[in-house]
């Protein structure tokens, strides 16, 4: 469901989705046409514009998917003149962000035998709550490449 009725929003081609937070963001860049994750950060609100712009000189961005929850009205704003922005439900994303981190990247060996309530992921889930937002909105789920041998593909935007 959106807060956002306008029909005239594509969902195809790269598209960024932005879980708003008021001292962080996360942040996923995925083709929707191929079902693919690109990338994912997680990074300070104030470098969130920044790193939005820098995706969009690599690859233009069709869309900008946007949580409807902490200031969403103030980013939609100022993100206007990016791309055209879709402001989504976001209710709930951050519990269901937790289970699909687990559906991305399961347990290996003796970890897998502990309940899912116990485990602790390896990353902030600001950019899983972002892709959660991104697959809600496009109806399916899409493909994350298997991590690097080091942990999964999330990474901190460097300080500047």
């Amino acid at each position: 469901m959106t807060d956002d009725p306008t029909p005239t929003v594509p969902l195809w081609g790269v598209v960024a989705a932005i879980d708003p937070g008021r001292s962080k963001c996360g942040l996923v860049l995925a083709d929707c046409t191929s079902g693919q994750v690109l990338d994912a950060l997680v990074v300070a609100a104030d470098e969130t514009e920044s790193q939005l712009k820098r995706w969009h000189q690599q690859t233009p961005l069709a869309t900008l998917v946007l949580g409807n929850g902490t200031s969403s009205d103030q980013w939609k704003t100022l993100l206007q003149a990016l791309a055209p922005v879709r402001v989504v439900d976001e209710s709930g994303t951050t519990l269901r962000a937790r289970s699909r981190y687990w559906e991305l990247w399961p347990c290996r060996g003796w970890r897998r035998l502990l309940p899912q309530g116990l485990r602790v992921p390896a990353c902030e889930l600001d950019a899983i709550a972002a892709l959660v937002l991104l697959e809600d909105h496009v109806g399916h789920p899409l493909r994350w490449p298997q991590p690097p041998m080091q942990g999964p593909g999330i990474r901190s935007a460097p300080a500047p």
